[in-house]
């Protein structure tokens, strides 16, 4: 009888820990808000999420927000020091929550990257944000935000940084403005050796690799039907590209996609004994068993043409022979 309890009970447990997994998994909502275009004389402000901001007289900005009509209001996390973060979680978390909530901006800018956006999300109430959606801008560590916002249901622009701007190209910063104000966005591409070709309608979503990693198994995870999935790297060891690509493999992502666009990788590094790999090659060998369109090369990420992608936006991906398409509806 005890044994049958203790069967039980360890058979109740199970039930519970993968039940559990499973809910926190949130899958993407089919359809996403789509948050109001911009237009001229609104204002756009900049927020360090995670890494301090210092040696910057926002000048650039400036100058370039002037070219496209708009303000800039520089948040209070800006020029603060905390050891590597831009001040504390709170300090931080507080500037961007007061930046969700403010009517008067129509958009939040991240000031740059690094490591630290993660630490806000549990000290932030997304309800206004929710009922008043504006567009959050940034790439890198700010993949943390991006996938927070596509589980609510919101569209995200991932693009250039206000650090970016001094090095940007003209193109990364002309797609950044055609998607804030919401005119077409397309690209075509020449066409990569390794790729898929393919004709595939889906929601673009991803980011940074390893933060889609990290955020394996919690309420941002990266789940849903009819994904295309973006991804990006800098400064990784390759083996630890060939265990990311793994790991979606494992937790069944890579059989959900309906395409995979490749961007920059950026500065990887290996061993003192070869991975054998670059991760070009790591990425085509985890895709070989799914006959979806696969892009690398995509000119975004860690480049100074690290052109516009909105996520949560419906897109068609065309990948053929000579050319590449992707068109934002």
């Amino acid at each position: 009888m005890e044994t049958k309890l203790r069967n039980w009970c360890m058979v109740i447990c199970w039930l519970s820990l993968t039940l559990s997994t499973v809910f926190a998994q949130t899958y993407l909502p089919k359809n996403m808000k789509k948050p109001s275009i911009l237009k001229p004389g609104d204002t756009v402000a900049v927020v360090a999420t995670a890494r301090k901001h210092l040696q910057d007289d926002f000048k650039a900005t400036t100058e370039l927000l002037k070219q496209w009509g708009l303000h800039l209001k520089i948040g209070s996390s800006i020029g603060l020091d905390n050891h590597q973060l831009a001040g504390t979680d709170e300090q931080r978390a507080q500037d961007l929550q007061n930046m969700l909530n403010d009517d008067s901006v129509k958009a939040i800018w991240c000031a740059r990257g690094g490591y630290g956006s993660i630490r806000l999300l549990k000290h932030l109430n997304w309800e206004k944000f929710e009922q008043n959606p504006k567009w959050l801008i940034g790439f890198s560590d700010v993949t943390v935000l991006h996938q927070k916002i596509q589980s609510l249901g919101i569209q995200s622009i991932h693009g250039i940084m206000t650090v970016n701007i001094p090095r940007a190209t003209p193109e990364a910063k002309e797609t950044l403005r055609k998607a804030l104000f919401g005119e077409e966005l397309s690209y075509e591409i020449p066409s990569h050796s390794k790729n898929k070709v393919g004709r595939v309608q889906g929601t673009l979503v991803g980011g940074n690799l390893s933060l889609i990693y990290s955020l394996a198994g919690t309420p941002m995870d990266l789940r849903g039907e009819d994904l295309i999935l973006y991804i990006e790297d800098l400064d990784e060891y390759l083996y630890h590209v060939d265990r990311m690509m793994m790991q979606l493999e494992y937790k069944g992502l890579l059989k959900q996609l309906k395409g995979l666009v490749v961007g920059s990788m950026t500065k990887m590094k290996d061993n003192d004994i070869p991975w054998g790999k670059d991760a070009l090659e790591i990425i085509e060998d985890a895709m070989k068993p799914y006959a979806i369109p696969l892009v690398f090369d995509f000119p975004a990420g860690h480049i100074p043409d690290n052109r516009a992608l909105i996520f949560g936006s419906k897109v068609v991906l065309e990948v053929n022979k000579d050319k590449t398409k992707l068109v934002f509806e």
